[in-house]
């Protein structure tokens, strides 16, 4: 079982958000057979057996195991992965374009970002699998936390100078043989975790987004 895979095709989209096939895939991180789904679900197994068969078309659980149970052979099917990110790809005419419109500090432009690094990615992931090569990737995370909105405007300020010296020190659009690699750095409010069942967030510091008071983004988002 893989970790995360994309999903590409437009019919393993809409299985993957039908609430019950949702739910059977989030049931079949370990190997269970149709009756034992059935009885966790509350649906017949017959019915359990036709997501099932659909989930299997789209490559979205595999067989595991088959074992005799007397007359009958039990299928063992698991999830191919344990978390699934829909790829714009499943939309073909409804892809974000972030070249429509370039503005550094909206944040649907991230968001049009984001999506094609989704997509580009998986696409990447399929074809590495394919060829049966490794894919070198390399991802870089972390929080800042800043005192007020100039500061992040100066940190975004240097980021831009700092990451810009880098790639005029390596890029190189005359090398024989190389090949371009994208570049993509993203800032945005941390979200904060919802308080957990019966609990209570602390005061002055509500679940859900946090609001930076100082700025807005330029889209108004």
């Amino acid at each position: 079982m893989l970790d995360v895979t994309v999903i590409e095709e437009p019919g393993a989209a809409a299985a993957s958000l039908d609430p019950m096939r949702a739910r059977l895939l989030a049931e079949l991180a370990e190997p269970l057979s149709a009756a034992a789904l059935a009885a966790r679900v509350g649906l017949p197994r017959q019915k359990v057996n036709y997501h099932l068969r659909a989930l299997e078309r789209h490559g979205l659980v595999e067989l595991v195991e088959e074992r005799r149970k007397g007359n009958m052979t039990e299928r063992l099917m698991r999830a191919t992965a344990a978390s699934y990110v829909i790829s714009p790809l499943a939309l073909p005419g409804l892809q974000p374009d972030p070249a429509r419109h370039r503005d550094a500090l909206s944040a649907r432009w991230l968001l049009a970002l984001a999506a094609r690094l989704v997509r580009d990615v998986g696409a990447l992931i399929t074809g590495a699998e394919r060829a049966n090569k490794r894919l070198a990737t390399y991802a870089l995370d972390g929080e800042v936390r800043f005192a007020s909105a100039a500061d992040r405007a100066a940190f975004v300020e240097e980021l831009t100078a700092g990451v810009g010296a880098l790639v005029r020190k390596y890029h190189d659009a005359s090398a024989e043989g190389g090949r371009p690699h994208r570049v993509v750095i993203a800032l945005h409010p941390s979200l904060k975790a919802e308080p957990a069942a019966g609990g209570r967030a602390e005061e002055g510091d509500p679940p859900g987004i946090e609001q930076d008071r100082g700025a807005a983004d330029a889209d108004g988002s």
